[in-house]
């Protein structure tokens, strides 16, 4: 019998690649592959990468770069690999272009080769030869018109299918119970014709969240669903329209299949993600269709926690707002594009708002849930940006009361509107801005955090240290981004923690994957410290300690989300 293919996957970049990521790892499994966590212990290095800012672009490089190291190293008879392999987004966006320039790359797979990644990866480690793609804007690729492209057949990681794969136009117009229902017949029978007979162990069944597989990298107890993929608006100075496509949503039915499975694998918090998640729906016939399938995510038996990222503020409406601070078990997080509050630089960004309107957005938000979570991102530097637009959008972040802030120096980004634009602020005032607002914020941000000193919040339980204890999240915060909450426990009780991680089942030490209602009594910088009020929550019990993804190449971890394109939102 021969042996076993092994394949690594190495993430970079946002809570979507992750999700790419794991849809790529199980159509592996499902064809055969062993997934290995270390890169040098896998025959291919699959390099999930960033195409966003050139800082994450030369990450995703210097992954590829770290990988070859260990292929060179393989043929000296230390470790196993034999190839490695582009994806994701800088893929996606350069295709040929990155495979001249980088020869180590043994391939470079755009997103219309993920359906057949497995194949792929045989006919590299073979000795063959895929020609990479010849980038195109993907924008082109589906209707023009939101409400006919459910039905297109276009590439979508993430999605599991093509666009029009397993779809029809049933249940347009529905709210979400009705859309799921329309359409779970057709979704049902196109994923049980595509998955395999006999799935292994952990991958999605026949029957699960959509065609054909996920399999988990990690056994964290928070993971990311998509709602939604591409984006419609064209801020000048991004360029993702042009890789990820245009807005397109999945299925309901598909969003609360994948939610029960994860739910069943362990998974007690979901965070939503897309491009832009406010416009949910549009292309279902129901742009308000996040608000009813909201609750049905959370009532999936399991599920602690629902949380809602990306959200453009110009499509933020009160029917959205009142279930965001107003369904229990859904987050009051809000994920904020501000990227500026200057109004002359807003609109040379092609976006709307300015610092009055945002203020008001954010008390509308607080009068219906004072803790609120709020969180955003900024761009210094932007072409045209004067000393009056720097003091103004210092106005808007001294008063907003933000949880948490990411602040980036505008570069140009091939491909954009605003690369060509005049009265570009130079190199060094850029730079100069930039730390200034970053000074500001973090000095805002812990502000922010001592505000929060006496709140009672629910912390998940996300790891448990061997010095500090159990450490989580609470509900203002979300994952690797927003800062975290360490439970201090009495010290008797401290020293019963594990190596671990895991609470004794007659133990009061919380475990992973509790839920814990605290005190916060301390603030450190933007992160909290918060007595319990309980020792752990009733209901479902622990998840194993969360493990970090692919190892063996920097950045297996993933980049932080400041870093990795939210800025572009």
């Amino acid at each position: 019998m021969p042996e076993r293919r092994t394949v690594a996957l190495v993430t970079l970049g946002c809570a979507r690649n992750e999700v790419d990521s794991e849809e790529l790892a199980g159509r592996l499994a499902a064809d055969g592959w062993d997934l290995v966590e270390d890169a040098s212990d896998a025959d291919v290095a699959v390099v999930n990468t960033c195409g966003f800012v050139e800082a994450a672009k030369k990450d995703s490089v210097d992954a590829l770069l770290e990988a070859n190291d260990l292929k060179s190293a393989a043929q000296q008879g230390e470790g196993r690999t034999q190839a490695v392999v582009a994806v994701g987004c800088m893929a996606e966006r350069y295709g040929k272009e990155l495979a001249d320039a980088l020869p180590e790359a043994d391939g470079v797979l755009g997103f219309d080769d993920y359906a057949d990644i497995s194949d792929r990866l045989r006919t590299i480690l073979s000795g063959g030869v895929h020609a990479p793609h010849v980038p195109r804007d993907r924008r082109k690729l589906l209707p023009v018109s939101p409400a006919e492209r459910q039905g297109a057949a276009v590439a979508l990681p993430g999605h599991g299918a093509a666009a029009g794969e397993g779809t029809s136009a049933a249940g347009e117009g529905l709210g979400a119970e009705g859309a799921s229902h329309a359409s779970q017949e057709t979704t049902r029978e196109a994923v049980a014709a595509s998955a395999p007979a006999d799935l292994p162990e952990g991958l999605a069944p026949a029957s699960g969240p959509r065609a054909p597989l996920r399999r988990r990298l990690g056994s964290s107890p928070v993971a990311s669903v998509k709602l939604a993929s591409g984006c419609d608006r064209r801020c000048s100075f991004c360029a993702i329209p042009s890789f990820r496509g245009s807005f397109i949503s999945r299925r309901p039915s598909d969003v609360l299949g994948e939610t029960r499975w994860l739910a069943e694998q362990g998974v007690r918090e979901i965070m939503l993600v897309s491009e832009n998640n406010t416009s949910y729906g549009k292309d279902l016939g129901d742009i308000r269709l996040l608000e009813t399938l909201l609750p049905e995510l959370a009532a999936v038996d399991g599920i602690e926690r629902v949380r809602v990222s990306y959200l453009q503020p110009a499509e933020m409406r009160p029917g959205l707002i009142d279930v965001l601070t107003g369904t229990e078990k859904v987050a009051p997080y809000f994920d904020l594009s501000f990227q500026h509050s200057a109004p002359g630089v807003l609109r040379a960004m092609r976006r709307f708002g300015d610092t009055d309107r945002f203020l008001g957005l954010l008390e509308e938000i607080r009068k219906r849930a004072p803790q609120a979570g709020v969180r955003s991102n900024f761009i210094v530097g932007f072409p045209g940006e004067s000393e009056q637009d720097l003091a103004e959008l210092e106005r808007f972040l001294t008063e907003a009361r933000l949880d948490a802030i990411g602040v980036f120096g505008y570069s140009d980004e091939e491909g954009t509107e605003a690369a060509s634009y005049e009265e570009k602020v130079p190199a060094d005032e850029v730079a100069e801005r930039l730390a200034h607002m970053s000074r500001l914020a973090e000095e805002l941000t812990a502000q922010r955090a001592e505000e929060r000193v006496g709140e009672t919040v629910r912390v998940l339980v996300e790891a448990v240290d061997e010095e500090e204890g159990p450490l989580g999240r609470g509900a203002h915060q979300a994952p690797e981004t927003d800062g975290q909450v360490r439970l201090a426990l009495p010290a008797a009780l401290a020293t019963e923690t594990s190596e671990a991680g895991e609470a004794d089942e007659a133990g009061p030490v919380p475990a992973v994957g509790r839920m814990v209602e605290a005190r916060v009594v301390a603030a450190e910088g933007v992160d909290l410290v918060a007595e319990p009020l309980v020792t752990a929550s009733a209901g479902h019990g622990a998840v194993p300690a969360a493990r970090s993804g692919a190892t063996g190449v920097s950045g297996a971890a993933g980049v932080p989300r400041e870093v990795s394109g939210e800025a572009g939102r």
